[in-house]
């Protein structure tokens, strides 16, 4: 596979199509942990999202992109700079959505993110030491302050 200037294996890339045709200063390129975007030719400017802080992906198609066959991507993320990032008309949504799915699910559970990290504390990973499946915070003595960290008492 191919690698950008950051030595990463690129899963995918595109560009923004106009009708068909990928005419456009608009770049986007997939890592297996992130997602960078490219805009402009004079003034260019450049984006990176962590695919672990992605919470929701959406697809929209017009009928002028249906025709086309391509589709715009919408990426809700827990971010401060930019919540959304849209992959505007690229080719084959269906597919490029799909994979982009999986490897948000794949980089929260290699990186071993828990789920409040994104309606709460910041940066709130699972413990090198606790497993997966013994993970519940139903069944535990856990406790979650004000800023939304676990603590067990059990220890």
């Amino acid at each position: 596979m191919k690698k950008n200037s950051l030595n990463e294996e690129i899963i995918w890339k595109d560009r923004k199509h106009f009708m068909w045709f990928p005419i456009t200063f608009t770049k986007y390129e997939l890592t297996e942990e992130r997602l960078y975007s490219q805009h402009g030719f004079f003034n260019t400017h450049y984006d990176e999202l962590l695919l672990y802080r992605v919470l929701d992906i959406c697809l929209e198609r017009s009928i002028a992109q249906k025709i086309f066959g391509t589709g715009t991507i919408i990426l809700k993320a827990k971010a401060d700079a930019s919540p959304e990032v849209r992959l505007e008309n690229i080719k084959d949504p269906l597919i490029v959505k799909r994979e982009l799915s999986d490897l948000v699910e794949e980089t929260r559970r290699r990186s071993r993110v828990v789920g409040k990290e994104f309606y709460g504390g910041d940066n709130v990973h699972m413990s090198e030491y606790e497993e997966d499946d013994d993970y519940s915070t139903e069944e535990s003595n856990v406790e979650e302050d004000e800023d939304g960290f676990d603590f067990d008492h059990t220890q």
